[in-house]
């Protein structure tokens, strides 16, 4: 399956994956200051989000629709972006296809398996009784409560919360089809075998399981210390997009790029 994507610039490739109450729209801000500073952004919808419908497939896979989708640009090499999902996604990508992976930029991860706090747990009950309802509108409430810092402009509240609508309305409409085996599998050692240049990030005012699994997340990789975004939630590149640019920019200048120019 091919994404949908946005692209901006010319020049070292980096794409952007979302978070999964979001779509690639989260993303709108970034492009082009990143095209400022010489890099092509492509910014994708995964599977079941924004116009990605998956209505008609039996089995998801977004890592290899991900690679599929690069593949037809003419992208060989590129680093990987994500917040959330995106993180998840792009960690299944680099296990998948490690040898064309130069970085990694994972904002806001937690595994699967990890036990849920009671903020985080709170949030999905919430979420649950409202659609169980049928109250779109409380359940977009709650899930702006959750994954976007109270302090958070008004109009990133409202990005967010048109991004929310509209997945739970996709949700109802579109069952979700099965997903492929998850090519991370259950062995924490295939992470720590990846071998690839990556930072760790998140929000300073996120849950305290994106903490937890960020720092476990970064000593996997071998990251370095968590990086926590200020003035930002779960959904820290939304909230933040010039410091989060920023963040990747100067991780891009710390690692080496065997990529030519590509140009779509």
């Amino acid at each position: 399956m091919l994404l949908p994507a946005d692209e901006a610039g010319q020049g070292r490739a980096v794409v952007l994956l979302h978070a999964r109450p979001a779509d690639r729209t989260m993303w709108n801000a970034h492009l082009p200051l990143l095209a400022e500073a010489g890099i092509r952004a492509i910014a994708l919808d995964l599977p079941g989000h924004g116009e990605a419908a998956v209505h008609d497939r039996d089995e998801a896979a977004p890592w290899k629709d991900v690679l599929d989708t690069l593949d037809q640009r003419g992208i060989d090499r590129f680093v990987l972006a994500g917040n959330s999902l995106g993180a998840l996604v792009a960690l299944q990508v680099a296990v998948t296809a490690r040898e064309r992976v130069e970085g990694l930029v994972l904002v806001g991860y937690r595994p699967h398996d990890q036990a849920p706090s009671a903020r985080l747990q709170t949030a999905w009950d919430r979420e649950r009784a409202a659609l169980g309802t049928g109250d779109i509108d409380a359940a977009v409430r709650a899930g702006v409560q959750a994954w976007i810092s109270e302090a958070a402009a008004p109009e990133v509240k409202a990005h967010g919360a048109r991004m929310m609508r509209d997945q739970l309305q996709s949700q109802r409409a579109h069952a979700e089809p099965a997903h492929a085996e998850d090519p991370l599998g259950k062995d924490p050692a295939i992470l720590r075998a990846l071998s690839v240049p990556a930072l760790v990030g998140v929000g300073a005012h996120d849950m305290p399981d994106f903490f937890q699994g960020g720092e476990e997340l970064a000593r996997e990789l071998d990251a370095g210390d968590l990086t926590v975004i200020p003035e930002a939630g779960h959904l820290a590149p939304l909230e933040q997009p010039t410091a989060f640019c920023e963040l990747l920019v100067g991780f891009l200048h710390c690692i080496p790029s065997n990529a030519a120019l590509q140009i779509g």
